[in-house]
């Protein structure tokens, strides 16, 4: 407080002393895993949406398992990837709705260009 802080992280402590700091102190107490007696409630968003894998500390809550979610979209693209593969060795890809084409006038004044200039 002396050195002017305006906030604290309290993190993984019994909820009772996490409790008894946070009501003497005008400080803004965050708990991360000290229990509901703070100011404020603080969780990592990697633990809330459950993006990692492993490990998940006890005072976390997962709302989501974004992990799961996570390794359908990475199965997903390396599918959209071999399928791109595929069609181009086979010649799936490109149709002619993937491609532009060029005026006939437009064709025929390049290719003579082209040749006039040794192509």
């Amino acid at each position: 407080e002396a050195a002017g802080a305006f906030a604290a992280e309290i993190e993984v402590v019994p909820a009772e002393v996490a409790s008894a700091i946070s009501r003497r102190t005008p400080l803004i107490m965050i708990s991360m895993g000290a229990g509901a007696g703070c100011d404020a409630q603080y969780l990592f968003s990697e633990d809330l949406l459950g993006s990692n894998r492993g490990h998940y500390p006890r005072h976390a809550k997962r709302y989501r398992d974004f992990a799961a979610e996570l390794d359908r979209l990475q199965n997903g693209r390396i599918a959209a990837f071999r399928e791109y593969a595929d069609d181009i060795q086979s010649g799936a890809y490109p149709e002619p709705r993937h491609m532009v084409e060029a005026d006939a006038e437009e064709m025929r004044k390049f290719e003579a260009y082209l040749a006039s200039e040794g192509y």
